[in-house]
């Protein structure tokens, strides 16, 4: 795997108990479902990620 970086994210209340609340309902850390999230939104503005994905999570298919 792959080091993490470590960084301080400051989010509302309301976004952290939204952010809680999905990850739960995941089975997922809000670390992980912070991680999935980004990964999801970068993949969505065409932004390939090139290191191997989180624990848990399927990694990308490279035939593409």
């Amino acid at each position: 795997m792959a080091e993490k970086k470590a960084f301080a994210l400051r989010v509302s209340q309301e976004l952290w108990d939204a952010l809680q609340k999905a990850a739960a309902q995941d089975f997922r850390s809000v670390n992980g479902e912070i991680e999935v999230l980004l990964r999801e939104a970068l993949l969505a503005r065409g932004r390939r990620i090139s290191e191997s994905t989180s624990e848990g999570e399927p990694p990308e298919d490279s035939s593409q």
